[in-house]
C-alpha cells in the first residue's frame, strides 16, 4: 500500500481534492474521493519521525511519528499552530536536528547533516553579512561551497538577483535595504546554491500585509520560472492555500499528521472567494478541533 492510502485509512487523516474536503469530522463534507498520488519516487521521503529537545528539566517531545513525501517541483507547506513541530521538521530536513526516530531521506540518502542540496530561508532579516554588498552576500555562499570560481559565482549571483527585481542593487549593502528587499537577497543567495529542496520557515511572517503579499507573487513567479522544490514553514492557513500545492496539517504539540490537502486550485487572485473562504475554515477546523 502506498503511502498516500495508507493515510488516506487513517482514522484522524483527512484529504481536500481539487478543493473538495474529505474529513471525519462534524460539519464537514465528507467526499469518498481520494486525491492521485504520483507514481514517481518522492524526492523527500519523511518516515516515522519522532522530534525531542533536551530542557534543563525534561525531555520536550516536538513530533510524534511524522511521515510525509515531499515529490520533485512540490510547493509543500507544513501548516499548523505554534509548538506543532514545523520548524523542527524543518530543521530536521536541513541536517540541523537528528530525529529521535524515524528516518528522512533525500534522493535515497538518509539526511545525517547539513548539505548543500538543502538551503534554508529564515525568518529574520539578519542573515545577510552586513559588511558585503548584496551581490557579495550571494556569491560568498557559492565560494565557500567551493563549487564554483569567482566569474562563475558572479555571474549567477548576477542572474538570480535579476530574477528577485535587485539588478539594480548589486553593490548595496544590507542596511540601505527594506525588510522585504533583504529577504529577496536571503532567496537568491539560497536559489543561486541550486539546491535540491529549498526550506523556507516562515520567511515573510515579519513582513507587512502590503510587502507579505507582494513576495508570495514574487515566490509563485519564481516557482513558475524555474520549478524549484519547496519546503515552506507557515501559520497562516490563508498563505497556505495560496503557495502551496500540497500541504501537511499538524495537530498542536506534540505535532502529529491530521490531514494531507491537494490545494493547486487557489491563487493569489482567488483568495476572497468564497470557495476559498470555506476551504480556510474547513482547515481550521480541522487544526483546532480535538474530535477531528
Amino acid at each position: 500500500m502506498s503511502h498516500g492510502l495508507t493515510l488516506a485509512f487513517q482514522a484522524r487523516t483527512d484529504f481536500v481534492d481539487n478543493g473538495s474536503l474529505a474529513a471525519v469530522a462534524d460539519g464537514v463534507e465528507v467526499s469518498p474521493k481520494l486525491p492521485s498520488w504520483p507514481t514517481v519516487e518522492p524526492l523527500l521521503a519523511v518516515k516515522n519521525v519522532h522530534l525531542e529537545y533536551a530542557t534543563d528539566k525534561s525531555i520536550v517531545r516536538a513530533t510524534y511519528d511524522v511521515s510525509f513525501n515531499v515529490y520533485g517541483a512540490d510547493r509543500f507547506i507544513l501548516l499548523g499552530p505554534s509548538g506543532c513541530g514545523k520548524s523542527s521538521l524543518l530543521k530536521s530536513v536541513a541536517g540541523f536536528l537528528p530525529p529521535r526516530a524515524g528516518s528522512i531521506e533525500l534522493d535515497g540518502q538518509v539526511v545525517r547533516k547539513a548539505g548543500p542540496d538543502r538551503v534554508v530561508v529564515f525568518q529574520e532579516f539578519d542573515q545577510l553579512a552586513p559588511w558585503k554588498t548584496v551581490k557579495q552576500n550571494v556569491m560568498f555562499a557559492l565560494q565557500a561551497s567551493r563549487t564554483l570560481g569567482k566569474k562563475e559565482a558572479s555571474e549567477r549571483a548576477e542572474h538570480y538577483l535579476h530574477k528577485v527585481g535587485l539588478s539594480r542593487f548589486f553593490n548595496a549593502y544590507p542596511h540601505t535595504l527594506s525588510g522585504g528587499m533583504k529577504q529577496r537577497v536571503a532567496i537568491a543567495r539560497a536559489m543561486a546554491m541550486e539546491p535540491k529542496i529549498l526550506l523556507m520557515d516562515e520567511p515573510f511572517a515579519a513582513l507587512d500585509a502590503l510587502t507579505r503579499r507582494k513576495m508570495q507573487e514574487e515566490l509563485l513567479a519564481l516557482w513558475e520560472d524555474t520549478k524549484f522544490t519547496l519546503m515552506f514553514v507557515t501559520h497562516s492557513i490563508e498563505e497556505a492555500l495560496v503557495l502551496g500545492n500540497r500541504i501537511l496539517l499538524l495537530s498542536p504539540h506534540p505535532g502529529r499528521v491530521k490531514a494531507e490537502i491537494n490545494s493547486h486550485q487557489f491563487s493569489l487572485d482567488s483568495a476572497g472567494s468564497r470557495e476559498f473562504q470555506a476551504t480556510a475554515q474547513r482547515i481550521h477546523h480541522l487544526l483546532f478541533n480535538e474530535q477531528a
